[in-house]
């Protein structure tokens, strides 16, 4: 957790309200902080809107093409022959996609639920690509965290842009005036958030009540916020003593939060419909393991990720003594695992490789694509992730989207990868929605054809 400064200016609200932040709503670690701090509140005009909006989701749901597309992901999570699966997202455009001046509610709960019914209809009725409309609607847990005790200041655009902080670590001698994070969690406003969708929706979509809790495992963001980028790069070399000293501290916390977690029922399965990681989706009939009893998940029941892009500097060896060998004892918990996001990892994969019940592995744009293809083979998922950058422009070069994604799927293909293809990580479309559909065509037609 991290103190941000109040920016000098921020761009446009973005749902109205002050709603909004860099994910398009798309990354459900992030609703709890923000449903959290609305009030929970929904007039009658805006319950009657958001009901027929379900209605449509919930028509949507039903049609047999999203059984089809469930079978798909099941088959593909599984190591089974399937076509090349496409997910696209896009997230921090979504506010283009569906600006604030087509929402019809007022309130900023309703707005936010508004918005995500949206995004389901618009995923489904423009974009196309393998996404399985569910028919159910997702509450989430009301918490917070404390903090270390030495916190990280931001400042800067604290979200819209870039940044800078002071670290507070600035000497190891201060380790021991870190203390875990606690989760605290806000039984009294969840149970009201929950029986309020019950109450709105939950005669059209079944309501889940969740628990989202983290989106990575990888350690090594908290670890520059509070050592500095530059720092720990000197201490690598400088004072390895301390910088393992700090990451056992990461390693326990994270630890210590899993026990809590699981201890006390808070864990949901990530098995269906579930954004992973950086790895589609988390479809899949391994999870839960043997011994789950139906109410109580624990992390072997779920998928686990992890990732080091703040890392993608240093050498294999020093990414496995001083990040791997921390990330380890928090993934062999997990009932499968993902692990990458836009770091390459051509020159770490030996290391990686190690992670027990390692199911997908993340290929980044920056990556030698064909060796990637041949270490990976049919043992994993090869999740390739595109570059945004192609579609954010006003007018998208087709020709090289084309051959960019036939060039990879010639070498997934000659090495019998199993592959899905991602577009995220998306910040703007150049007010083109049209660049996101056409994208997601062409990436229909490419895999068609292997």
């Amino acid at each position: 957790m991290a103190i941000i400064e109040p920016p000098s200016d921020r761009k446009a609200e973005r749902l109205g309200n002050g709603l909004g932040d860099m994910n398009g709503l798309s990354w459900s670690c992030n609703w709890p902080n923000i449903l959290g701090a609305q009030d929970l509140v929904v007039s009658k005009k805006e319950k009657c809107i958001l009901r027929d909006l379900a209605k449509r989701v919930a028509e949507i749901a039903a049609h047999p093409g999203q059984e089809e597309k469930k079978r798909l992901w099941l088959e593909h999570n599984a190591l089974g022959e399937t076509r090349p699966l496409i997910f696209a997202d896009p997230e921090n455009a979504w506010y283009e996609l569906i600006p604030a001046t087509q929402l019809e509610t007022e309130g900023s709960l309703a707005r936010l639920w508004e918005f995500r019914l949206r995004k389901e209809i618009y995923w489904a009725e423009r974009i196309g690509d393998d996404r399985v409309i569910e028919p159910a609607f997702s509450v989430y847990h009301i918490y917070d965290e404390s903090t270390r005790g030495l916190e990280a200041k931001l400042i800067g655009d604290g979200g819209d842009g870039a940044y800078r902080w002071d670290a507070p670590l600035t000497d190891y001698s201060d380790l021991d005036k870190l203390r875990f994070r606690r989760i605290n969690v806000n039984a009294e406003k969840t149970h009201r958030l929950h029986d309020l969708a019950l109450e709105v929706l939950g005669d059209i979509l079944p309501v889940r009540l969740e628990g989202v809790w983290w989106w990575s495992f990888g350690m090594t963001s908290d670890l520059i916020l509070l050592r500095g980028f530059q720092q720990v790069l000197y201490d690598m070399f400088d004072n390895p003593d301390g910088l393992h000293r700090l990451m056992v501290f990461l390693r326990d916390e994270n630890l210590a939060k899993l026990d809590f977690l699981e201890a006390n029922g808070l864990l949901s399965l990530n098995n269906g419909g579930d954004y992973i990681g950086t790895g589609g989706y988390g479809w899949s009939d391994e999870l839960p393991t043997s011994g789950f009893d139906g109410k109580m998940t624990r992390t072997r029941d779920m998928w686990g990720f992890g990732e080091s892009q703040e890392t993608i500097g240093v050498s294999p060896d020093m990414f496995e003594e001083f990040v791997f060998a921390y990330q380890l004892p928090i993934l062999e918990r997990f009932g499968l695992n993902i692990y990458g996001c836009c770091e390459p990892l051509d020159r770490r994969f030996d290391i990686i490789k190690r992670i027990p019940r390692l199911r997908k592995v993340t290929v980044s744009p920056w990556l030698d694509i064909e060796g990637m293809a041949e270490q990976l083979g049919s043992d994993y998922i090869y999740t390739h992730k595109v570059n945004p950058a192609e579609i954010a422009v006003s007018t998208i070069d087709a020709e090289r989207i084309r051959k960019g994604l036939c060039d990879m799927l010639r070498a997934t293909s000659k090495n019998r990868c199993h592959v899905e293809i991602l577009m995220r990580d998306i910040l703007t479309l150049s007010g083109n929605p049209e660049n996101i559909i056409h994208w997601t065509q062409i990436a229909r037609e490419e895999s068609e054809l292997v």
